[in-house]
């Protein structure tokens, strides 16, 4: 009898290691969205109304963006890839200004990497994704409130074979190979002492997303706003999308929302522009001082020579023997706020 029960209960685990195992892998198809998503607002630089819809798409389509509202009716449709990035100044941009051209992606992208949806199409009627509160936290909800649903396709990855560096200055940007998900170490270090030198560590998953970036606003120094305005940019800024600086102080009265709120946003924007890159990543990205221009930079260094990665797939082998699948992070489809 102690035999039998032995043998039930071991029968009893291993269908739950066989359980979890399936579970594991079904998470490894790509995913997109449950239904369509509307949201509106204005652009945080260009200050101009835009509205976009999210809309489920098909396997394999990755991130793609439909700029209407063209002169003359015209719409144009724009990879959310890397090599389709024409400017990097304060905010990320792709497509060109004369044949239609989306700007400030990085949050959106962000939130949609974050939370593990790869096929989306982005319908925008204007130049410019609206900026919310200038964090990632109206995107969440958003997804949240239709879901995510699996595909058929197993998903794809780049994974990292060899490290990659730019430099600028005293600024840089690098991937490294690493054995499984993703990690992200970015770090700032401003004069000004109400920021000065942060670090910011996470292991890219949707929980860890939701809970420690997500909600991490852009930030400015009202000495810039003059200079920044006669460029163009921050024509929409306030203190309902922006976290505002000046004289040693933040001027928003509800204050901060992490007490490193800064080096999390940076972290916000590093994960949103290198969800360039056209599918999840598999290594470790470290910057320091960066930025939108680092973060492009180092996917350019890294799609340079085909022998610093590999696109792989979930369930697949690797060069190891083991199931490709293993590598990455899970994502979590449930609405659950943590």
């Amino acid at each position: 009898m102690e035999i039998a029960a032995r043998a039930a209960r071991m029968g009893e685990a291993s269908r739950k290691r066989g359980s979890k195992s399936e579970r594991r892998m079904r998470l490894a198809k790509q995913t997109t969205l449950k239904g369509r998503i509307a949201l509106s607002g204005a652009g945080v630089h260009s200050n101009a109304p835009a509205q976009i819809v999210l809309r489920p798409a098909e396997a394999n389509t990755g991130i793609t963006f439909l700029r209407t509202g063209l002169e003359g009716g015209r719409e144009r449709a724009i990879e959310a890839k890397w090599s389709q990035v024409t400017m990097t100044e304060l905010c990320t941009v792709i497509g060109d200004a004369s044949t239609g051209a989306v700007s400030t992606i990085e949050h959106l992208l962000a939130a949609l990497a974050g939370l593990g949806v790869d096929n989306v199409r982005v319908d925008v009627d204007g130049p410019e994704v609206p900026i919310m509160d200038g964090s990632a936290a109206a995107f969440v909800e958003a997804i949240d409130s239709v879901g995510v649903t699996e595909l058929s396709a197993p998903r794809r990855y780049i994974k990292v074979l060899k490290p990659v560096r730019v430099e600028h200055g005293r600024a840089f940007s690098e991937l490294r190979p690493a054995a499984e998900g993703f990690r992200l170490e970015v770090e700032i270090d401003f004069p000004q002492g109400i920021i000065g030198r942060q670090k910011k560590t996470i292991d890219l998953d949707a929980k860890t997303f939701r809970r420690e970036i997500a909600r991490a606003r852009t930030f400015g120094f009202v000495s810039d706003v003059e200079r920044l305005w006669k460029a163009g940019f921050a024509l929409g800024a306030s203190l309902e999308n922006s976290v505002a600086l000046e004289d040693g102080r933040i001027l928003n009265p509800e204050g901060l929302r992490y007490a490193d709120e800064f080096v999390r946003h940076k972290t916000l924007d590093a994960v949103g522009d290198l969800a360039l890159a056209g599918a999840p990543l598999i290594g470790a990205y470290r910057s320091y001082c960066g930025g939108h221009r680092m973060n492009v930079a180092v996917l350019e260094a890294l799609f340079k020579d085909h022998s610093n990665y590999a696109i792989v797939e979930a369930g697949a082998p690797r060069l190891g023997g083991r199931a490709e699948a293993a590598f990455a992070a899970a994502p979590a489809y449930s609405a659950e706020r943590n």
